[in-house]
């Protein structure tokens, strides 16, 4: 089965480099380039979230942490990444499940996600 994953990040950049990798890999993915997740996640349950933590407007500690309250997302794996946020600030202020800073290696990303899917 083929594993989904959406990606959020408002650096277009960013989601063209994740989606080509993640793609090249074999994940169907899906981007957003803003805080808007949950109306992703409400038409079709991703396995996995890459999510920025400073997004225009909104910020992805606190859109991690609604998703780990609610009942139907709280199973997803979020991942944050950042160039701003420590790992350990990030993941204590979120309750996600992992971190990757900003620039990242495409290795790492792809060890990380691999990890929790």
């Amino acid at each position: 089965m083929i594993k989904r994953i959406l990606v959020v990040d408002d650096e277009e950049d960013i989601l063209d480099l994740v989606l080509a990798v993640l793609d090249e890999e074999g994940y169907y993915v899906q981007t957003s380039p803003s805080g808007s997740i949950f109306q992703h996640v409400q038409r079709d349950l991703p396995d996995l979230i890459l999510l920025d933590v400073l997004l225009n407007g909104k910020d992805g500690r606190v859109l991690c942490r609604q998703l780990k309250a609610n009942e139907l997302t709280k199973h997803i794996p979020v991942i944050l990444f950042s160039a701003h946020i420590q790992r350990e600030d990030a993941l204590s202020e979120s309750h996600a499940d992992d971190f990757v800073g900003k620039p990242f290696e495409i290795q790492e990303l792809l060890e990380v996600v691999k990890k929790h899917l």
